[in-house]
Parts: C-alpha cells; sequence; structure tokens
C-alpha cells in the first residue's frame, strides 16, 4: 500500500516552503515521491516552485482549479488512479489554502483507491503570526484543517515572537471550539525552524499519522466566499510593485485581500513573492510567469484592476 501524506493550510501559510523540504528528505532516503499539487484558481503559482525537485525519483502532478467541489473530487481521484501503477512509495498532496480536509479523507476512502492507498500523515502548516481578524468561514477552515492533523507546524518562527506564537496557538484553540472541537494537544504541535530540521525531527514526522477529531460543518460555497484576481503581463518594477500591493492591503474598498503571490522580473531575474498582511516573502528563483494573483473574500474587481493597470 502507498501512503499518501496530506500538506494542507492557510493561505500564506508556507506550504510549499515546507513540502520543498520534506520530499527533498524523503528522495534523500531513497523514495520514490508523487506529488499533487492544485491550487485555488486556474493558474498554478506553486507547481512552478517545485520544479527543481522534479527527477526520476520524484514526479509532480497537478489537479487543475477553477471548479466546484464535485469536479475537484473527480479530478482528483482521477489523478490518484492514474498515478496507482507508478510504483511510487509514497504520494504528497498539497492542496489549495482554502481547502475542507473532509474532502481528502472522502476520496481515499472510495474504491478503487482503498485498493491502492493508505492514509500516511497529515501536517497543517499555520503561520505562527497568523491573522489575528478571520471570518467565521476562514476561521472554519483553519480548524478543518487543524482537527485531523497529526503534527501542526508553525512556520516563520524564527520571526515571530513567544508571545505572537502563544497568541497564535490560542486562535487555534478557539477556532477548533467555536466549531465544537477539542483543543489540540501541545504535542502535537511542532515549533522549530525548518532550516533547523534534523533526520530526528523528519522521521518524528513520518510518524505522526492523523486524528479521527471532527468539528461541527459550516456548510458554505467556497469559491463564492473566496476568489481569486489574475494579472499577467504588468512588468511593475519592484519598489512599485511592493507598494501597490502594501496599499490594496490597507485599501478597504477592495474587500479582505488575504494573499497576494506571483512572479516578477527584475533585470532579467525572475523572483517570486507571497505576500500576506502579517508577512512578505520575495526570493529569486530559476524561472518564472508573468502573474500576480490575489485571493480574498468579498474582494472588489474593479478596485482592483484600478491599481494593476
Amino acid at each position: 500500500m502507498v501512503k499518501v501524506d496530506l500538506i494542507t493550510g492557510f493561505l500564506g501559510s508556507g506550504k510549499t516552503t515546507f513540502i520543498k523540504k520534506y520530499a527533498t528528505y524523503l528522495i534523500n532516503q531513497g523514495y520514490k515521491v508523487g506529488i499533487i499539487e492544485n491550487d485555488f484558481g486556474a493558474v498554478n503559482v506553486d507547481m512552478m516552485l517545485l520544479q527543481d525537485l522534479q527527477s526520476d525519483n520524484c514526479e509532480l502532478e497537478m489537479v487543475a482549479g477553477a471548479c466546484d467541489k464535485d469536479c475537484h473530487q473527480r479530478r482528483f481521484k482521477t489523478k490518484l488512479i492514474s498515478m496507482g501503477m507508478r510504483q511510487f512509495d509514497r504520494i504528497l498532496v498539497e492542496p489549495s489554502g482554502i481547502f475542507d480536509v473532509d474532502e481528502f479523507f472522502d476520496i481515499l476512502h472510495e474504491e478503487p483507491l482503498t485498493n491502492w492507498y493508505e492514509i500516511g500523515n497529515v501536517f497543517a502548516i499555520v503561520d505562527s503570526s497568523l491573522e489575528k481578524n478571520l471570518s467565521k468561514e476562514a476561521s472554519y477552515l483553519l480548524a478543518s484543517q487543524v482537527v485531523s492533523a497529526g503534527k501542526v507546524l508553525l512556520s516563520k518562527v524564527d520571526s515571530t515572537s513567544q508571545e505572537r506564537i502563544n497568541e497564535t496557538i490560542q486562535q487555534i484553540n478557539q477556532a477548533l471550539t467555536s466549531f465544537h472541537g477539542k483543543e489540540i494537544e501541545q504535542s502535537r504541535i511542532k515549533i522549530k525552524q525548518w532550516k533547523d530540521f534534523k533526520k530526528e525531527d523528519y522521521e518524528e514526522l513520518l510518524e505522526s499519522g492523523y486524528t479521527n477529531n471532527s468539528i461541527e460543518k459550516l456548510w458554505f460555497d467556497q469559491n463564492k466566499t473566496f476568489q481569486s484576481l489574475y494579472y499577467m503581463n504588468n512588468h511593475f518594477n519592484q519598489e512599485e510593485f511592493i507598494k501597490k500591493i502594501d496599499t490594496i492591503f490597507l485599501d478597504q474598498e477592495c474587500g479582505h485581500v488575504m494573499r497576494v503571490k506571483g512572479f516578477y522580473q527584475k533585470e532579467n531575474k525572475w523572483y517570486e513573492m507571497n505576500m500576506t498582511q502579517e508577512s512578505k516573502t520575495i526570493q529569486e528563483i530559476p524561472e518564472g510567469q508573468d502573474v500576480i494573483i490575489v485571493i480574498g473574500e468579498e474582494l472588489n474587481k474593479t478596485k482592483i484592476d484600478q491599481y494593476f493597470k
């Protein structure tokens, strides 16, 4: 049986960064790894960030987004069926930041997938400086991702105070209890800089498993509640670009902008950008695609368009 690990987390939490480190460890240990990537919307920029993992021992696959839940489940199941005969040792699934984890469990318990796969580990990646003013729907998604996780990994702990980390853990527990779930045990939370992970840390992760804990279901249309807007071929310079995004986060007429990500070019070099209200990450990458994606709740497209045109 091939084990399938789910690496989930809310928008901008650092899932792709973690999956690169985790997959690299598995590959170095001789595992043949398959990675299934899907993102919220029609353009998957995170897929490009994993390209350097592609090798004889690692294959990347994508499930296209921008469809309803039933459509996405069919695509996900079809992808797993097509990968079933390729003799992977482990499959890693990185869903979008607005993914309801119940979908993962539902699909893995269907035939014929039950003949080939078993659930390995469920990881929830949470930004250690988690945005404080989450809507009820966003809090539900956070709780749904954390509740089943065998291990909750806090990201960006090197740039976050212990007081702020404690506030984030408290916010996680508030999200869980508000939907009639249990508070998370301290043993399920890992607070350590990922760059300092050693073999024993990864071996601990490999034995994390998942829980059968549950929360009360909140029914809502995720594709209507959360939107994504795409902007291509803008050719901004870096200073102009960051200034625009900082303003968009503060401009209430834009709606609740939660994350801006994508790529831009400067002096013939490509940069990957990932920004939330709490943090900004910009790093040079070998290649990119001239696209910016704005993700949030109740977005005002007309207003946001003004910044990018």
